[in-house]
């Protein structure tokens, strides 16, 4: 008979299966759809009539903020279960997120040559990169208030597979405004024509990347968000199931090879602009994580000195400190992310005579 620890760890993966999967259904589902790009539109500017400026708030930004949100929680859950205390857990997060969202702006800048736009890509790049430090700095600071130490190689194990969550479900966003698309699938060749023929993606649209950038609005393209979505969530999944095993080193290569490897293949079956040259800034970086990876899953010795407890993990959750880190989490996400500064909008305010 399972044991108890097992059941629950059984359960979460279940359910975090079921959750994830209605998710990515309605996304994938209605978000090419015009009316899911702007969720709201502020006044902001009154010009020579009775038309305000506005600014728009996107889609983009809620569902990145909420993707990041559900990222850093199944972090905690994953840290949580093999004891490790809340103060490393946020600090190392924290570190992570002002190292990598000022690198997906400045990476997307020198790569792209664009001034308003992000790079998941880029960032993550940096974010595998920089890990590894930002453990030492972690328990070198835990050193000091008396706190445990940590061994890297979990670390690493649970940052990866919260970054397969964060990516996976994060690339709804990029459904939504349009970014990230694939090619005409009447131009993907006889294979691809053929594979995604009743399977693609239709966005409408003007304000739609897709539309303003490569006139794709009303054609079929290769669903390329989808199948990320698809894969990292998965993917993210099943290495959850292998780290609550204590198969850290398994499930911190095999997210980063699956994820990184799909990067590189997916390149192949984007039209947006990735940058010059027939292999990418992007695919390169990819090929790089690959082979960072496999050396610090060698080189960094497992910590099997806690066996996972996800039922402890979840509690983490309850905790004052991590709902306020959440939220503050989400929050600047949404702020950061949501503002769209390539699109604009009119407004005209009036009242309802007839309910005065």
């Amino acid at each position: 008979m399972l044991s108890d620890a097992v059941m629950t760890k059984e359960i979460f993966i279940l359910i975090l299966t079921v959750l994830s999967s209605l998710i990515l259904f309605l996304g994938i589902k209605y978000f090419p759809e015009e009316r899911w790009q702007i969720i709201a539109s502020f006044p902001v500017k009154k010009d020579e009539g009775n038309l305000w400026k506005g600014i728009n708030i996107t889609y983009y930004g809620l569902l990145i903020a909420c993707a990041q949100a559900v990222a850093l929680s199944v972090f905690i859950v994953l840290m949580g279960s093999i004891n490790v205390s809340l103060s490393n857990i946020i600090l190392f997060v924290a570190i992570v997120i002002c190292l990598c969202v000022p690198a997906s702006k400045i990476l997307a800048r020198i790569i792209e040559k664009k001034m308003h736009t992000f790079t998941v890509g880029g960032a993550s790049f940096f974010g595998m990169i920089v890990a590894p430090l930002t453990v030492i700095i972690v328990n070198r600071i835990s050193a000091i208030s008396d706190d445990p130490l940590t061994m890297i190689l979990p670390f690493l194990s649970a940052s990866a597979i919260s970054y397969a969550f964060g990516e996976g479900l994060g690339r709804l966003a990029c459904i939504s405004f349009g970014c990230c698309y694939g090619k005409p699938v009447k131009n993907a060749g006889p294979l691809l024509n053929k594979l995604f023929s009743r399977c693609s993606f239709t966005f409408s649209g003007k304000t739609k990347k897709i539309a303003y950038e490569a006139g794709l609005d009303g054609h079929k393209v290769i669903p390329v968000q989808a199948m990320t979505a698809i894969l990292f969530v998965a993917t993210g999944i099943f290495s959850a199931y292998l780290f609550l095993s204590a198969r850290y080193a398994v499930a911190y290569a095999f997210v980063i090879l699956t994820t990184q490897g799909w990067r590189f293949v997916s390149e192949t079956m984007r039209a947006d602009f990735r940058g010059k040259g027939k292999v990418s800034a992007y695919q390169f970086m990819a090929l790089l994580n690959c082979i960072y990876a496999l050396l610090l899953a060698v080189f960094f010795p497992e910590d099997r000195t806690y066996t996972p407890d996800v039922s402890k993990g979840l509690g983490y959750l309850w905790n004052p400190g991590t709902i306020i880190s959440i939220q503050t989490l989400w929050a600047a996400m949404f702020i950061f992310f949501g503002r769209s500064q390539v699109t604009g909008s009119t407004i005209s305010l009036f009242v309802y005579r007839n309910k005065i």
